[in-house]
């Protein structure tokens, strides 16, 4: 699923328990929806569209839900990735070559913010939740292109 069709997913899923008012939007812990996350994620991982649409120019707010040893390989952002962890244990670390030694494991209330262009892994421990803020439209660059899954044959 393309992040535009994730977005609008989502969008449509919340926005019946969604309180939305003039630009004022609540989502409670038990109403946000969560769907596959786009293709060219890892396959495991469940992606939350909160505002906004990562397929588009401007701001927007993304969860996503990794379980327990979930990796993600080296890549990068061509905008600043910001990424707060809201439970669970987000390991990261900065570089082209995932290297688990180098890593920082993050704890719920933990933030790190990536430039753009700076090569960076992670992976989870314990099932993990993450929210990221950043100014769409998202892309996602691997270090290494055959570590992208979208560019994976599909299995029959």
């Amino acid at each position: 699923m393309l992040p535009a069709e994730l977005a609008a997913q989502n969008t449509r899923k919340n926005s019946d328990q969604n309180a939305t008012r003039a630009g004022h939007t609540v989502t409670m812990p038990d109403a946000v929806k969560w769907g596959p996350s786009p293709p060219f994620m890892p396959p495991g991982s469940q992606t939350a569209v909160m505002l906004g649409d990562p397929a588009k120019k401007g701001p927007f707010i993304i969860r996503g839900k990794l379980p327990d040893g979930y990796t993600i390989p080296p890549h990068w952002h061509s905008v600043v990735e910001n990424v707060t962890v809201l439970s669970g244990t987000f390991n990261v670390g900065m570089g082209d070559k995932l290297d688990k030694s180098k890593g920082q494991a993050l704890t719920p209330g933990a933030f790190f913010s990536a430039p753009p262009r700076m090569p960076h892994f992670a992976w989870a421990t314990g099932e993990t939740i993450v929210e990221v803020t950043a100014m769409g439209p998202l892309d996602f660059r691997y270090v290494d292109p055959n570590d992208d899954p979208s560019r994976k044959p599909k299995a029959n």
